[in-house]
């Protein structure tokens, strides 16, 4: 007898210090079949503790926070949970503290302002493979990415890489979503993020975010 694979729910930690704002978080959440709200967190260190124990999928944060700031929890949680992906919750939209969001770990962000509908789609496309990021944002945060040290060959992980996967990450640091790679190296939309998921799979990353921060770090990306 052939066991049907079931698609598991994508676990969301939220992280706010209004508890108003979780219960209305929870409340939309709760609604979706393919969600599934494992905690709640009201401070920075609180999140941490949260996701060293439940170990989320995505991690729904607000950036201003007592104790441990957004930024630096954003950073420890990636330290915790490299497969965790971070969806900011903001009403600061200015380009400087978005770019210091995406280079600490976050795959993107969602105004406190958008829609229900707008978060739901958000947390949905990072498990897709999709990005949250305007290009011309994902492009500002790479060009601040420091390359760490003199370059030494690529790491094991990226030996894993095919030709064409090393071809669709130079695009994707570059800013590409999967419709522009698809028209740039002549491939349907459905193959190019194919090879998105392979990329990050390979790479042991959560999101295309990290992937391409990753390659800029390493100085792989021109």
């Amino acid at each position: 007898m052939v066991e049907l694979e079931v698609n598991k729910a994508t676990q969301v930690l939220i992280v706010d210090d209004h508890r108003m704002v979780r219960e209305g978080l929870r409340a939309l959440l709760a609604t979706e079949d393919d969600i599934e709200i494992v905690g709640e967190a009201s401070s920075g260190e609180e999140a941490l503790d949260r996701v060293r124990e439940l170990m989320p999928d995505v991690v729904v944060m607000d950036l201003q926070m007592p104790g441990i700031g957004g930024l630096e929890a954003i950073r420890r949680v990636k330290e915790i949970s490299p497969a965790t992906s971070i969806v900011v919750l903001t009403v600061d939209n200015a380009e400087l503290v978005l770019l210091e969001a995406i280079r600490a770990g976050a795959a993107g962000y969602v105004l406190k302002d958008a829609s229900a509908e707008l978060l739901l789609q958000s947390i949905r496309l990072i498990k897709e493979g999709g990005t949250l990021l305007p290009n011309e944002l994902l492009v500002k945060a790479l060009r601040g990415v420091t390359i760490r040290g003199p370059r030494q060959g690529p790491p094991p992980e990226f030996e894993q890489l095919t030709p064409r996967e090393q071809e669709v990450l130079l695009l994707v640091a570059r800013g590409m979503g999967n419709q522009e790679i698809a028209e740039s190296l002549s491939l349907s939309k459905v193959t190019a993020k194919k090879y998105v998921h392979n990329i990050l799979r390979k790479l042991q990353v959560s999101d295309r975010t990290q992937a391409a921060l990753m390659a800029v770090r390493l100085g792989l990306t021109d």
